[in-house]
């Protein structure tokens, strides 16, 4: 268990005020109806992200020499959070984010200069990320697709699934073996991180299909027969493109956390409002303990993982092994989204079933933390092992 002295601090009250005033703005723009019309259709909120572009949020983690914003990781964070707090999707775009994150610590100079601002402006989209297959999921050593040199290319085959945004982005980060798992000294060895321009590829050797699922996540599967990918796309050294992603998973998670943040947030306040209206038995129904109760606990969870988020963002930016905080602060954070969910939920009784209401479509939304970018129970196996030092169990 950590229990190193550190110089890291963390900020209380409302940090980034400006940041969380300018993105309460633009969700006001688009009101409860525009989220539930897009999910009624299962369609993309284009207009929502082409104005967080618009504002420079989806570029605040890219350096201010490839023209994005250059801000710390809690400030993106907080863009998430209020987002989510304020009534809107953010992870139709979040991916725009952290995604540039493997060009930024691994690509080329050629990369990054050819890649980074165009991403940062928004002229290019990078939000699919291809890593999950049907056959091996969290298993990640195991991925089947394979990519192998022919001259100046790489020829991919085989299939990825919950590609997320795939056919709303232009690039996209592919995860393939480059070497046999039994030519390799380590399991994490033979693998590799290509860059896609998905514009060329669609239709020379890469099918998109859409894959309709609980949320509109707008998720795909994608298929690979011969898709030539140009070797100068490699990120990082062949067949050391595990380490390429590994990484960033950290800041991934800490972002991420921010959402799950938001979501309680808005559950909470949601509920209270509405136990305080609502009267049954002549009474509004927030004086029954049976309503307060549940909702009181799921604003103390929500506290207890706010802080556990910003600490994991202070050791990031400090530099400071966090490990430990950004799974912890996944874990604490998709927990109370889900209770607080739960609680919104039972206290609207079968209004909240209803869409118009707006629970059911964030309760739905809200469940996908305990599942993705990473399961409650991979994190639970990584602080029984990586903390607290009991047997591997996988």
């Amino acid at each position: 268990m950590s229990n190193q002295a550190t110089t890291a601090s963390v900020q209380l009250g409302e940090d980034f005020p400006e940041i969380r005033d300018g993105v309460r703005r633009i969700c006001a723009d688009f009101p409860a109806p525009y989220w539930r019309d897009l999910d009624r259709h299962e369609g993309y909120p284009t207009a929502f992200v082409q104005a967080m572009t618009a504002a420079g949020y989806l570029a605040s983690l890219i350096p201010e020499e490839y023209g994005g914003a250059g801000l710390p990781l809690r400030a993106a964070g907080v863009i998430l959070e209020e987002c989510h707090a304020n009534g809107c999707y953010a992870a139709a775009a979040h991916a725009q984010m952290y995604t540039m994150g493997t060009v930024l610590r691994h690509g080329s100079p050629e990369q990054k200069a050819r890649y980074l601002p165009k991403i940062a402006s928004g002229e290019l989209r990078l939000q699919a990320f291809g890593v999950t297959e049907p056959t091996t999921g969290t298993d990640t050593t195991k991925l089947k697709t394979r990519a192998v040199r022919a001259g100046d290319s790489y020829v991919v085959t085989g299939q990825k699934v919950w590609t997320s945004r795939a056919e709303h982005s232009d690039l996209m980060l592919l995860l393939v073996r480059t070497a046999p798992p039994e030519a390799s000294p380590k399991k994490t060895d033979g693998i590799s991180v290509l860059l896609v321009d998905m514009r060329e590829a669609r239709g020379n050797g890469m099918e998109i299909r859409k894959l309709p699922a609980m949320v509109n996540h707008n998720t795909t599967e994608i298929f690979f027969d011969g898709l030539r990918v140009p070797a100068a796309n490699l990120i990082g050294a062949e067949g050391k493109g595990f380490r390429c992603i590994l990484d960033g998973m950290n800041a991934e998670r800490i972002l991420v956390s921010h959402e799950s943040i938001g979501d309680a947030r808005w559950f909470i306040r949601t509920a209270t409002a509405y136990a305080r209206e609502r009267v049954v038995f002549d009474r509004p129904i927030g004086q029954n303990q049976g309503i307060q109760f549940p909702i009181a606990r799921a604003y103390a969870e929500l506290q207890a993982a706010d802080m556990m988020v910003r600490k994991g963002a202070a050791l990031f930016e400090a530099g400071l092994p966090c490990g430990e905080e950004a799974n912890l602060a996944k874990l604490l954070s998709a927990e109370a989204a889900w209770n607080a969910a739960e609680a919104c939920m039972q206290t609207h009784g079968g209004f909240g079933y209803a869409r118009e209401y707006d629970v059911e479509r964030r309760w739905r939304e809200a469940r996908v933390q305990r599942t993705a970018p990473i399961s409650t129970n991979l994190i639970l196996a990584y602080i029984g092992e990586h903390v607290l030092g009991l047997p591997r169990s996988y």
